[in-house]
């Protein structure tokens, strides 16, 4: 699916300022020209590909779902109107929740038909303001505190529901509600459940496999099972694509079944040790393109995996009196910058 191949049908945009005390909701479509349709197309496409996007399912009892299902041609406006009304109650009884506008979209993106809703929350920033005096203009700088987010920016809170089975893709950011950091979007919002997210999943698996093996190694040892760990998770995802939780357990604890038991039995708590981890943007997986090295003395060392895989590129050398030396190889020249 390329960006090019999502069309926006209908938009409309409702004003969910909480610190005003009522929602100000658009009896109207928004006028959609090829420069907006981009921007809505964006965000659109953002939320599509990103790999903090959880694929979900609605309760039975989703006011939401009850909602979007009777959405038509002629209920669009109405209906829209119900769904920002929903959010706007929630937002209003929970202060941290920030104000925003609610973008309703109508599209379709090859053979999904679907409805998309784009929490725009409002931005701070400066423009120029002109008064006129008596002396003439006077120009001054002014304070914009709803400002929307730019079309390449990420969107805290929005959800894709395709029309042909009513499944979600969510994206949602934690705020409190009653003390307590909760997915309000989703749980109290959408009233849907899902699993998590492939960038969540991908971050769960490096640390069990961090806390393992700082449990077992010690200091010394440390950075060169984490690198080991790295660049075989790294050699998974460029050679599958994916990440077989299986699979990386024994290529990375092969020798140490206790240590390979441990991460199993960690994963287990996430309902992830026998699954396949697929992210898809080139975003979340860059940290595994190169290795990093900070030493004691301060200084910092970024190795490209492919060359750290290369025994002619780089060595690591354990001395006598215990001290670590870097051999780096075969180098045809060198820049500075």
């Amino acid at each position: 699916m390329e960006k090019e191949d999502i069309r926006v049908t209908h938009v409309i945009i409702h004003i969910l300022d909480s610190t005003v005390g009522t929602a100000v909701m658009s009896g109207g479509l928004l006028e959609h020209g090829s420069d907006f349709s981009d921007f809505v197309r964006s965000h659109i496409y953002r939320v599509m590909t990103s790999d903090e996007g959880k694929s979900c399912q609605f309760d039975g009892d989703s006011p939401v779902y009850q909602m979007v299902s009777e959405m038509d041609e002629d209920t669009f406006i109405q209906k829209s109107q119900e769904i920002a009304q929903k959010l706007f109650d929630i937002m209003y009884s929970n202060i941290d929740i920030p104000s925003a506008d609610l973008m309703v979209v109508r599209y379709d993106a090859g053979q999904q038909c679907g409805i998309a809703l784009l929490k725009m929350n409002y931005k701070s920033s400066y423009t120029h303001m002109t008064n006129y005096t008596e002396n003439g203009n006077c120009n001054d700088i002014i304070r914009q505190n709803a400002i929307l987010p730019a079309e390449n920016q990420k969107l805290a809170e929005a959800c894709l529901i395709d029309l042909n089975d009513y499944s979600l893709r969510v994206m949602e950011k934690k705020y409190e509600v009653n003390g307590v950091k909760t997915n309000y979007f989703s749980q109290m919002f959408l009233q849907c459940h899902g699993s998590m997210s492939p960038k969540t999943e991908l971050s769960i698996v490096t640390k069990a496999v961090e806390q393992v093996q700082k449990g077992y190694y010690d200091e010394s040892e440390q950075w060169e099972a984490h690198m080991e760990a790295k660049s075989i998770l790294s050699q998974e995802l460029a050679e599958q694509g994916s990440i077989d939780i299986p699979t990386v357990a024994e290529k990375i604890f092969h020798e140490k079944p206790e240590l390979k038991e441990e991460f199993t039995e960690k994963l287990e708590k996430y309902n992830l040790s026998e699954k396949q981890v697929t992210p898809q943007n080139p975003s979340t997986t860059k940290k595994f393109e190169k290795q990093y090295l900070t030493t004691d003395t301060g200084i910092e060392i970024k190795i490209p995996m492919e060359e750290y895989q290369n025994r002619n590129s780089v060595e690591f050398i354990t001395n006598a009196d215990g001290s670590i030396s870097v051999l780096i190889k075969n180098i045809g020249s060198i820049t500075s910058r």
